[in-house]
């Protein structure tokens, strides 16, 4: 994958790195991205094992509908229902934030793609950050 701009934003690895340590994580991909692609972008930066499972462009077109694939998904590997509210989808586009609400999750919203915190505060997240370099801030949100 030759993409000169594609990097692995701030805070984002030490995050992922985080969540199976805490024990109450369980962390999936959502995405619009096929899955191959979505395997292939997140091998070329190291990613890709932290996602055991999830759901992808290959599920549906549109992303507010990715959500009941992506819990079916987590309950086939983990074996235990997630309450949607305890669910949490976190991106950077309001189509992520459409995402949560379309399956009652909560959604954290961050400013590290083409919108700014406030046109993201516009779509009603659940929380909002400007990036992920934070851990403290992020955990502090999410729990767990």
């Amino acid at each position: 994958m030759a993409k000169p701009g594609a990097r692995v934003l701030p805070g984002v690895s030490t995050l992922l790195s985080e969540g199976p340590a805490r024990g109450t994580i369980a962390q999936g991909l959502l995405t619009g991205n096929s899955r191959r692609a979505a395997e292939i972008k997140l091998c070329h930066h190291g990613l890709w094992h932290h996602f055991p499972f999830g759901a992808f462009g290959d599920d549906s077109e549109r992303r507010d509908e990715l959500g009941p694939f992506g819990l079916r998904r987590a309950r086939e590997f983990h074996g235990i229902e997630f309450a949607p509210e305890r669910v949490w989808v976190i991106g950077d586009t309001p189509h992520d934030v459409r995402c949560a609400k379309a399956i009652g999750a909560r959604s954290l919203a961050v400013a590290t793609g083409g919108h700014t915190a406030a046109d993201l505060a516009a779509h009603a997240p659940t929380a909002i950050l400007p990036d992920l370099i934070d851990s403290d801030a992020f955990w502090s949100i999410i729990g767990g």
